[in-house]
C-alpha cells in the first residue's frame, strides 16, 4: 500500500476548521492581494523568524529576483552560488543578465562554506547566494566574515529552511538578506505559490516594497523597475494558520529524523547536520553508492522517494559556457549518491517503520 512523500492532506484535515475560517474571512473582506491579512502574516513572520522585516510575495523565486534586483545585480556581474541547489538561484542571476559562478560544496552536509565560496570570488562578484539546503543552514558566521573582507553582500536562499536554528538565531535572520519560498512541499508551506523577503539590513526594505508592487512608489509613481510579485491574501491567511503550528511540525520532524538516524542500517549515510545546527528536515537525505538500484527497490515496493539533484546546475546545457565548465567533484559525486526519503511531521510510525525495514532488507542481501 502507497503512501505520500509528504503528507499535506493528512495536514489539512488536521487544521481544517483554522484554514476554513481564515480563508473565509478573507472571502468575506473581498481584499484579496495585500492588506491586513499580508501585513499580519509579515508582521508573525517578522516575530518567529527574529529578523528587521519581511515582505511575503507571490514564490521563493521571485523573491530572489527581488533581492538581486535590489542590490543592482545586472551584466557583467556575478553572484557565487552552489551547484548542488535548485535552479531559481542560479535562474534569476541569469534573467537579470549577471552569471551564477558555481561553488563546490562539502560531502558530509551538501553544503557550501567560507572556503568554497572563496574560490570562485573575483573582481566581477557582485553578490554571495548560499544556500541553506534540505533543512539547515551553511555554517554562517566565516561567510559573513568573508563577505565583510570583500565588501560583498549576502543572499542566503533560505527556501529549504524557514526557521532552521544555528546556534541561537533561525534561517532569515544570519544575513543582510535572506529568501524563503512557500511551494506546498516546503516545511511551512502554502496552497498554491508564495514566498518571503527577510530582511535584516533595512536600507532594503523600501526598494524591495517598491520592486514587489511594479517599482511603485505611490498610486501610479514608478521610482525603480519592478515586478508583479505580490503574495494574495488567501495565501497569507493559510500560512498564518500553518505557522501557529509549525514549531510543533518541526520538533514531530526532528523525532522522525531522529529514528532514521537510529534505525537506518550503517549502509546508507545521512547528510549530517552541523553541530550547531538545528535543521527543520525540509527532506532527509541519504548517501550512497548504490543509490539508482535502491531507488528502483523502492519504488517497486511502492514507496516514495526522490532524488535533489540528479544533475547539478554547472551540467546544465543553460547554465555551462557560462559559468565555464567548473570543475566540481563533491557535487557530482553527491548527485550520484543522494537520495530523499519520506518526511513529513504526519508521517505514521507504520511507514516509517516499512521505510526502514525495506532499505535495511535491500543492503542485507
Amino acid at each position: 500500500m502507497q503512501f505520500p512523500f509528504i503528507d499535506l492532506s493528512a495536514q489539512y484535515a488536521a487544521y481544517k476548521d483554522e484554514i476554513d475560517a481564515a480563508v473565509h474571512q478573507v472571502l468575506n473582506s473581498s481584499m484579496f492581494i495585500n492588506g491586513p491579512r499580508v501585513n499580519d502574516f509579515e508582521q508573525q513572520m517578522t516575530d518567529y523568524i527574529g529578523c528587521k522585516a519581511s515582505i511575503a510575495c507571490s514564490s521563493g523565486t521571485d523573491a530572489l529576483l527581488m533581492a538581486f534586483m535590489a542590490l543592482g545585480v545586472g551584466p557583467g556581474d556575478e553572484v557565487v552560488t552552489p551547484s548542488f541547489t535548485f535552479v531559481a538561484t542560479a535562474e534569476v542571476v541569469a534573467l537579470l543578465g549577471a552569471t551564477a559562478i558555481f561553488a563546490d560544496v562539502e560531502y558530509d552536509t551538501g553544503l557550501v562554506n567560507a572556503e568554497t565560496l572563496e574560490a570562485v570570488i573575483s573582481p566581477r562578484t557582485k553578490a554571495l547566494a548560499p544556500v541553506s539546503l534540505f533543512g539547515q543552514a551553511p555554517e554562517m558566521g566565516p561567510i559573513n566574515q568573508l563577505a565583510d573582507e570583500y565588501q560583498l553582500p549576502v543572499v542566503e536562499d533560505a527556501a529549504q529552511s524557514f526557521g532552521a536554528l544555528q546556534v541561537n538565531r533561525r534561517s532569515g535572520a544570519m544575513t543582510p538578506l535572506a529568501c524563503t519560498s512557500f511551494f506546498p512541499a516546503k516545511p511551512l508551506g502554502c496552497y498554491g505559490d508564495g514566498g518571503a523577503v527577510l530582511i535584516n539590513d533595512e536600507q532594503y526594505l523600501e526598494p524591495i516594497r517598491q520592486i514587489r508592487n511594479h517599482g511603485q512608489s505611490g498610486q501610479y509613481e514608478y521610482a525603480r523597475l519592478g515586478i508583479n510579485g505580490r503574495l494574495d491574501a488567501i495565501q497569507a491567511a493559510i500560512l498564518s494558520v500553518k505557522l501557529n503550528h509549525y514549531q510543533a511540525e518541526c520538533d514531530r520532524r526532528q523525532t522522525i529524523a531522529d529514528r532514521y538516524n537510529t534505525e537506518l542500517c550503517q549502509s546508507v549515510q545521512p547528510l549530517q547536520v552541523l553541530a550547531s545546527n538545528r535543521s527543520v528536515w525540509a527532506q532527509y537525505t541519504i548517501r550512497t553508492d548504490r543509490r539508482d538500484a535502491l531507488q528502483e527497490h523502492l519504488r517497486q515496493a511502492g514507496i516514495p522517494c526522490a532524488v535533489y539533484y540528479p544533475r547539478p546546475l554547472h551540467q546544465q546545457e543553460v547554465y555551462r559556457e557560462a559559468a565555464g565548465y567548473p570543475d566540481l567533484p563533491v557535487t557530482e559525486r553527491l548527485a550520484g549518491e543522494v537520495l530523499s526519503l519520506p518526511m513529513s511531521p504526519f508521517l505514521k510510525e507504520r511507514d516509517q517503520a516499512r521505510v526502514i525495514e525495506t532499505i535495511n532488507a535491500f543492503f542485507a542481501e
